[in-house]
This record gives C-alpha cells, structure tokens and sequence, in this order.
C-alpha cells in the first residue's frame, strides 16, 4: 500500500515538473535575454549576434541583448555561459575557434567545448582572406611567400587571439608553405584590423567580413582567398590555388549555442526561430552583402561539425609545432 501511495505521489511529481518546464518553454522568453560575445564590438561575431538578436527581439517582443566581455581568446565569455542558468535567457555567438581550435591551444581551458555547451545552430560561414597594407612591398601572394622565406620570423601576423580562425589560417599557411612568421595577437578582430591600418603589423589572415569596408576604401589590399572559388565581392582577388599556392581552403563559422541543460524545447524554438530569420530573402542578402554565407543547421548537425573540427584542427596544430600553453 505505501509502495503504491509512494508511486502515485512520484508521478504526480514528475507530472508537476513536466508541467512546470512545458508552462516555461510556452512563455518563453518573458524577459530579456543575453547574448554573451567574447571579442568586442566591431567584428563579424558581435555583428551577426546584433542582427539576429533584434530580429529575434522583434519577434518575440523582448530584447536580446550582447554583452560583449573580450579577452583570453574567449576564456573570459565562455566560462561565465557556462556557468550561467540553463533557462535561455543566457545564450553565445561564438566564433569556431573557442570552441574547436582552442582545445589544442590551451592546456587549461576553463570550460568544456562539447559537455558545457548546448548547440543550437550555426549562424553563417565566413571566407578568409589574406590581406596587406603595404601593396608596394606586397603586390601579391608570391611576394608574401618569397619575403618569408628570405628572412624566417621577421614577417608579422596579426590575429584575434591565440587559437582564432586568423590564427589558425596563419598556422595553415606556414605548415602548407614550410615557412615561419611572427605572430601578434590582439583581443579581437578589429583590434588586429587597426594595427594593420596602422602599419604595425606586415599581414593578416581576416574574415571577409571584417576587412571588407577596408578593402572597399581601399585602405587595406587583398592577395588571396582561401577558398576554392573566388567572391562576387572582391572578384578580382584570386584564390590562393589560383595564387601559386595550392591546398589553402579555409572558412571559419559563427554559431549559436546555450548553457548545457538548456530545455530542450526552448533549444528546438530558438532553432526554428533563428534559422527563420537567416532563410528570410532580405537577410541573406544583408550578410551577403558584408562577405557572410547564412548556414543553419539543426543542433545535432551543429555538435557534429564542433566534434569533427576539433579533431581537424588538432592535427594542424600538432604539424605546426605549436606547443599548447
């Protein structure tokens, strides 16, 4: 009889919890919502989180707001989403690399790329380009590779942290090339941008996206694409296969993920959400416009891709002799 009591009162429980997590997920969300970027405003992953949140704010009816907290190649933003409540209303945009390339990086990671983490999709794939400012001294990719291979380290990268999609585009021209440079890391994409204005630095490996403005004021120059054809908005820039230099294909992504234990119904509606916002006409064309090709994903497609680029880019980080810190 008290056994039975005992299994009556445990479904009514799990009934009310299951009640109550469904009465959450329909009210979803009833407050605002944050989007944590770990690199500062300006880049490509603050620009495309800024899109998608007032979209997603229109929506919805209520704000989804960045919070950009920059720094430590994203091991300032991450551990703090992955410490936060698990209800939606802490989310990231995050670029590739923080959570792929960094597990090779860092022998101490503050956080757990696949176990932390609740993906929801990928936001868009971003092309990267090589660019230079002295077009003098850089006329092409050729000039690039003659010049480091005359004075092993004296050229100069720039990226946006150790373990960035810069960093590692760079780390795949020198093992493809068989060249070293130097490199220079900054606590984000516009940051490195800026030195390069600046002249401070030789080169930098840049998502399109990022230098585009510069390279359409003609500021900064582009040498080579690294993919396997050429954009409609620097068509007249080859790619590196077309340059001299074969084997160089790179896109780096951004995506959108939760705390781990995020419900999974209110995972799935911020999925159908997003990936309604990026197949809509005009917004595809606003990131193509800036150099962004929409790619959403369902999150299990999305775990897939962070698992398998994890292992990839591990492997380019081992041929490159880069000793993890």
């Amino acid at each position: 009889m008290h056994r039975r009591l005992y299994l009556v009162s445990l479904a009514a429980s799990l009934g009310l919890l299951a009640f109550s997590a469904q009465a959450q997920t329909a009210s979803y969300p009833n407050h605002p919502v944050k989007v944590v970027v770990a690199l500062p405003a300006g880049g490509g992953v603050d620009m495309i989180a800024r899109l998608v949140g007032q979209q997603l704010q229109a929506g919805t009816g209520q704000p989804f707001i960045v919070d950009n907290r920059a720094g430590a190649s994203g091991r300032i933003g991450l551990p703090a989403v992955a410490k936060a409540s698990p209800d939606g209303y802490t989310l990231m945009a995050s670029p590739a690399s923080f959570l792929t390339t960094n597990k090779s990086i860092f022998k101490d990671l503050p956080y757990d790329p696949q176990a932390d983490f609740a993906p929801i999709t990928k936001l868009a794939n971003q092309d990267m380009v090589l660019v230079v400012k002295d077009r003098k001294k850089f006329p092409n990719a050729a000039a690039v590779l003659a010049a480091a291979k005359a004075q092993p380290t004296i050229l100069t990268y720039a990226s946006s942290g150790e373990g960035s999609p810069q960093h590692l585009a760079a780390l795949m021209f020198e093992t493809r090339a068989q060249l070293q440079m130097t490199h220079v890391p900054y606590k984000g994409g516009a940051l490195a941008i800026n030195d390069m204005l600046g002249g401070n630095v030789d080169l930098l490996f840049a998502p399109l996206p990022e230098a585009l403005p510069h390279l359409k004021s003609g500021k900064l120059t582009a040498l080579a694409l690294m993919s396997d054809k050429r954009s409609p908005l620097i068509a007249e820039v080859p790619t590196m296969a077309e340059a001299g230099i074969p084997d160089m294909v790179m896109q780096t992504w951004i995506g959108l993920l939760a705390p781990a234990r995020t419900p999974r119904p209110i995972v799935d509606a911020l999925n159908r959400q997003v990936q309604a916002i990026l197949l809509r006409d005009d917004i595809k064309q606003q990131l193509q416009d800036v150099g962004m090709e929409v790619a959403p994903t369902t999150p299990e497609q999305f775990q897939q891709t962070i698992a398998q680029e994890i292992s990839l880019h591990a492997q380019l980080v081992k041929a490159a002799g880069l000793v993890p810190q």
